[in-house]
């Protein structure tokens, strides 16, 4: 039994290092998870896994330095206060104006609440607050 378990769990770490190295989305995250908790677990480890790997593969990748460095140097702009708390991962408010990154569209930058945050510009979703 112990054998069976150990080779299951070692099964399970390198499927999920694999699966949170190269996630790009939920849903392969979801499926990878559910896959993994399978093996291990059977039909209740492939509902836990699923749940596990959909985490995994929400997680937001860091924008690349020369993207940071830009929104840290680029002049402060007219300030946009709002109420909302600025978290990552959440959506800014529509009312919040985010400017593309000139050499790396798939970014986008906003300076709110004093604060300079890095986004994907068709979600608005946070990816990033500098600091």
């Amino acid at each position: 039994m112990f054998h069976k378990l150990f080779i299951g769990a070692t099964l399970v770490a390198s499927v999920m290092s694999g699966v949170a190295i190269a996630q790009e989305s939920t849903v392969n995250g979801a499926a990878g998870g559910a896959v993994t908790g399978a093996i291990v677990g059977g039909p209740v480890g492939a509902a836990v896994g699923g749940v596990a790997g959909a985490i995994v593969g929400t997680a937001i990748d860091p924008p690349p330095e020369k993207v940071v460095t830009y929104v840290r140097e680029v002049p402060t702009a007219e300030p946009v206060i709002i109420k909302e708390k600025i978290v990552v991962g959440q959506a800014l408010p529509s009312t919040v104006v985010v400017t593309p990154i000139p050499d790396d569209p798939k970014y986008a930058y906003a300076i709110v609440n004093e604060e300079r945050i890095i986004v994907e510009p068709s979600s608005r979703k946070v990816i990033q607050i500098i600091d």
